[in-house]
């Protein structure tokens, strides 16, 4: 099981990277927007050095064209690295992209995924992830967890090496509902990730804990303070 940030803000990820078990970063223009960088590429090398190279890193190209998607990955691993994973929306033209980078050896994330037949094919493309965009599946009435065990079980059938990172949440059940559909990995806001902690429960429970403990040795005393 795999927690990605689907962020391109440094704040964020750096809070994330001190906080959770995080496995690498996702971006899209959409994402990219939001932040705005200046410089995109210098932008792009403080991610990496707040991530390092343990975890992965995710950049959607934005060309329609096979040519123009080869031309924007080469560029992104000369001003990267050449591990960067290439974030290819699952179009014809994109199929083709992605067979043409696994050949030359390159990591490849297959997004913008709505149908199975769709997933299938960047399946056999060699797509190391595929990402299912679950809320908007959701909201064109199809059933995006369904897409999901269907294609968990083609991969485990078939002996792919591919995982399935879901992705487009909009409330923690439906990340938990992917998870537990057979997704092997999850890139989802940080401030959503961060919602799991505002149940009041667990700031009562840590709150009476904290009272019975200082009920015995005093206010203001830690275990350090012993």
């Amino acid at each position: 099981m795999e927690f990605l940030v689907d962020t391109a803000d440094l704040n964020e990820i750096r809070d994330a990277a001190e906080h959770l078990p995080l496995a690498g970063v996702t971006c899209n223009p959409t994402i990219v927007r939001k932040s705005a960088p200046r410089d995109f590429f210098a932008h792009m090398r403080q991610v990496r050095e707040i991530i390092g190279t343990e975890r992965t890193l995710h950049i959607q190209i934005i060309a329609e064209d096979t040519a123009g998607q080869l031309a924007e990955a080469d560029r992104l691993f000369q001003e990267i690295d050449p591990e960067v994973y290439i974030k290819v929306p699952v179009t014809w033209e994109g199929l083709k992209t992605i067979q043409t980078l696994k050949k030359d050896g390159h990591h490849v994330t297959a997004t913008a995924v709505y149908d199975l037949m769709q997933a299938y094919m960047a399946l056999a493309a060699g797509a190391d992830y595929i990402a299912p965009y679950v809320n908007r599946i959701g909201s064109c009435g199809a059933d995006p967890y369904a897409l999901i065990r269907n294609l968990s079980g083609r991969i485990d059938h078939d002996g792919y090496a591919c995982k399935i990172v879901a992705a487009s949440f909009h409330s923690v059940q439906q990340v938990r509902d992917s998870l537990d559909a057979g997704a092997q990995a999850v890139t989802v806001s940080p401030a959503l990730l961060k919602g799991v902690y505002a149940n009041p429960n667990i700031t009562h429970a840590v709150a009476d804990f904290a009272a019975d403990w200082h009920a015995v040795y005093g206010e203001g005393k830690g275990i350090t303070n012993l």
